[in-house]
């Protein structure tokens, strides 16, 4: 199996700073180069040398859909706004402006969906732990500090809160002892996932630190790794200097008992084509963990059943387990990368028809909500309404787990807040109680 030409090059991020000179690759004038330059002033850019070169065609830039996954677009933002920072960059104002104009920006994002800041928060006795997530009765989610970044961005990103630069809006912790002491007191805890940023960032030698305490756990079922490494630097599992103790490590979770399910994110079948990324897998696999597979539908970018169907065909073809396709979150530019929920669902549909049983593992669409996960299942009508069929594949109250409920049909509604209750009812099964009712709810609500 041949290696591309990059298998031994060293990482090599790009940045802001080098912006200009990317984009002028794609054929973009001073003028437009410029708007991009002040959407990467609100949203974060990093993007590395093998996304560069392996995987954007720059001769259909800026349609390429590697390169529109990886690189801002002028019309991500507000047209005002972008106008607005390009005037300050166009008059070389200072920094700190330029700062202040796109925290302004930053602020009417969302930065933080689904209350990530405020929910779920666990307590240690009356401290609270940053960094941590009780999210679901038996998951943890827990980001370690030295993973808070990626090999590169993906533009629709509903972490990009992690990568601005505001300590205010990132979730981080170095405390792997304190985690464990909150497990030992919850039991019910059967899954802890490392996420971030992406942990694959960190090197073995730290990634184990977090990792081997885990194993004392015997409640602990499985240790879950969110990552997008595979697709944007697969180096990682195959010529980086530590790529051999990284596999060791994976074997030691895996010999201890516990399952690790590496949570590997591909947006395009074109993540998947290199042989680098086909070695990775294969090394991965080896050490006995489950790669399952997952992303966002994105607008521009995946938005077609046939891209959907040639992802996880090949992904099962390699050994991989299609999981999970997601909503675009409400957060970001979600109103440039937001696929309607109607036409999400045809596009799950046609592309969950055309493979066969093993690919149909894939949950979706999926909106990871404020209450929990919500899969459209279908349209359909009942005395004479016709309605959206939802129902919760997760949920904070896990009562409402796999429990049917409807909402009225929209065709223009991109998000789970954007529908409104169906057949004559006046709330969602997870909204409040009216006023006077005694128990305690779990809002809906936009936090």
């Amino acid at each position: 199996m041949a290696l591309q030409a990059s298998a031994g090059r060293r990482f090599r991020a790009f940045t802001s700073k080098h912006l200009d000179e990317l984009t002028a690759r794609a054929g973009f004038g001073e003028d437009e180069r410029l708007a991009i330059r002040a959407v990467a002033t609100v949203l974060p850019f990093r993007v590395n040398s093998y996304v560069i070169d392996e995987l954007i065609d720059w001769d259909a830039a800026p349609d390429d859909p590697i390169y529109r996954l990886t690189f801002p677009q002028a019309d991500m933002l507000p047209a005002e706004d972008v106008a607005r920072i390009v005037d300050l960059l166009r008059a070389d104002a200072p920094r700190q402006e330029i700062n202040r104009v796109a925290s302004e920006v930053r602020a009417r994002l969302n930065p933080h969906p689904a209350g990530q800041l405020q929910l779920n928060l666990p307590k240690m006795g009356e401290e609270p732990m940053p960094g941590v997530q009780h999210k679901y009765h038996e998951t943890v989610l827990f980001f370690p500090k030295q993973g808070q970044t990626c090999h590169s961005y993906c533009t629709y990103c509903f972490r990009w809160a992690q990568f601005i630069g505001e300590p205010d809006l990132k979730m981080a912790s170095d405390e792997i002892d304190r985690l464990v002491a909150y497990l030992r007191q919850h039991p019910e805890v059967t899954s802890v996932l490392l996420t971030g940023g992406d942990p694959m960032i960190m090197g073995e030698a730290v990634l184990r630190r977090y990792v081997e305490p885990l194993l004392e756990l015997e409640t602990l079922e499985s240790i879950r790794i969110g990552t997008k490494s595979l697709a944007y630097w697969p180096q990682r599992f195959v010529t980086d200097p530590d790529a051999d103790d990284t596999l060791r490590l994976f074997e030691k979770v895996v010999a201890s008992g516990k399952n690790l399910a590496f949570m590997a994110h591909f947006s395009h079948p074109r993540e998947l084509e290199p042989a680098m990324v086909q070695e990775a897998v294969r090394r991965i696999r080896g050490t006995g963990a489950v790669i399952r597979t997952q992303a966002p539908l994105i607008r521009t970018i995946n938005d077609d059943p046939e891209i959907w169907a040639t992802m996880w065909r090949t992904q099962v073809r390699q050994g991989m387990v299609p999981y999970y396709m997601f909503v675009e979150r409400d957060t970001g530019p979600q109103d440039y990368f937001a696929v309607p929920l109607a036409e999400a669902y045809e596009i799950f549909r046609n592309a969950y028809n055309s493979v066969s049983g093993l690919a149909r593992t894939v949950r979706g669409p999926s909106m990871s909500a404020t209450p929990g996960k919500v899969c459209v299942d279908g349209v359909t009508e009942i005395n004479g309404e016709k309605v959206f069929v939802l129902h919760f594949i997760q949920a904070r109250d896990p009562e409402l787990v796999n429990r049917p409920f409807f909402a009225k049909y929209d065709e223009k509604a991109v998000w789970l807040f954007d529908l409104k209750p169906a057949l004559g009812a006046t709330r969602f099964p997870y909204e409040a109680e009216p006023a006077g009712d005694a128990s305690e709810p779990v809002t809906g609500a936009h936090p």
